[in-house]
């Protein structure tokens, strides 16, 4: 049976999707739809399944929780036409192979539609289904090379570099997940579905192009208005590294008068003006630089948590972040259920609060083709 969400709240729940991705974008985009209530069901091979299993288990097991899992040899027309008996009954169809690969095996979204009217298919690609990087490979960094991600603004010296975080990836599968969402709605309401084309490409230029069009102005870099020398990190005389971001004034005053007596440097209020700190960028920088680097993690946590200044310590590690007090107050980081073929894991739970409640964390991932019988059951019912 699908696994429910919280009773009394319905979510997402009466919402069918059919997973046909593998790893991350499409993972991350059907957990989200999972997580609020929605059946969904990962359609794997039968040759081992999902790649994620292999390669890297804890990251499948975060991206496939709340779903069940069904064993289809799509490459057989026997696997095909089981697969359209699912479509019939399912709301959404989210895909991740490159654009032509379903209408190879006959199962584009002509063929779908002619099975079921209200379907959504959602591709999920690097580029588009048409343009002519349609049919290029492609990863998360190149997606982000050619968004404009790196051209974004970052600090005075240095360029930007990448980031662990999947940001393309992770991106795209929010529109992905959204966008099926709202065109299930809209089918429902007009019995008419529709193909949603997810870029990962376009879904990092629309995160990175609000706030990069200021450089086609041939400005260098480091002048944005963006860039400042007091919204930094700051290494310490312990080596550990601070967060330290005091754009409004008010935030400058409080710092530099709180803490003059013990660096006199912070004594000269000739930046207490934002329009004066951003001009002197690089000087600013450098003062907070020498500031930073005479105390150490323990010293300026005690000194600054006293304060009200958007400052942090920077986690290097995930004990640090699942200790910090914070995290635990909310319940961000939970365990989920431990079943036959993966033990208990801790998860970050889904990063939204409802006020009807919403336990995230119900199901772990299904084992490869756990559900299978019992979903080609369902068909017969």
């Amino acid at each position: 049976m699908p696994v429910e969400p919280t009773a009394g709240w319905p979510g997402l729940r009466g919402l069918r999707v059919l997973d046909l991705s593998r790893l991350l974008p499409g993972g991350f985009a059907t957990l989200m739809m999972a997580d609020l209530g929605a059946d969904v069901i990962k359609v794997e091979s039968p040759n081992g399944g999902d790649y994620g299993r292999i390669v890297d288990p804890d990251t499948f097991a975060a991206l496939n929780r709340n779903k069940r899992s069904v064993v289809l040899d799509l490459r057989e027309k026997a696997g095909r036409e089981t697969l359209l008996r699912l479509v019939e009954r399912s709301d959404a169809v989210v895909e991740s192979h490159r654009p032509g690969v379903l209408e190879s095996m006959e199962l584009g979204y002509r063929q779908l539609r002619a099975v079921n009217r209200r379907v959504v298919l959602c591709s999920i690609t690097g580029y588009g289904q048409t343009g002519p990087y349609a049919t290029r490979p492609g990863h998360d960094l190149n997606f982000l090379a050619l968004s404009g991600f790196f051209a974004v603004p970052h600090r005075a010296d240095g360029i930007v570099d990448r980031v662990g975080v999947r940001v393309a990836d992770m991106a795209g599968a929010m529109y992905a997940a959204l966008a099926t969402a709202v065109a299930v709605s809209s089918a429902r309401s007009t019995g008419e579905g529709q193909h949603v084309d997810v870029s990962l490409h376009e879904a990092a230029a629309a995160w990175a192009g609000a706030l990069a069009p200021p450089l086609q102005e041939g400005r260098p870099r480091a002048d944005s208005p963006l860039v400042t020398g007091d919204n930094d990190i700051f290494v310490l005389a312990d080596g550990r590294r601070i967060s330290f971001a005091t754009f409004e004034d008010k935030f400058w005053l409080t710092f530099r008068q709180a803490l003059a007596a013990e660096f006199p440097v912070l004594a000269d209020a000739c930046y207490d003006r934002r329009a004066d700190r951003t001009r002197a960028k690089r000087e600013v920088r450098e003062l907070l630089e020498d500031v930073f680097a005479q105390r150490d993690l323990a010293w300026w946590s005690a000194a600054l948590s006293g304060l009200d200044l958007p400052w942090a310590p920077v986690y290097e590690t995930t004990a640090e972040v699942l200790e910090d007090e914070h995290v635990t107050v909310r319940g961000l980081v939970g365990t989920l259920p431990g079943s036959a073929t993966e033990h208990p894991r801790q998860q970050v739970r889904f990063p939204v609060v409802f006020g009807s409640g919403l336990d995230s964390l119900r199901g772990a991932a299904p084992g490869h083709g756990e559900h299978t019988a019992e979903v080609l059951a369902e068909l017969d019912r």
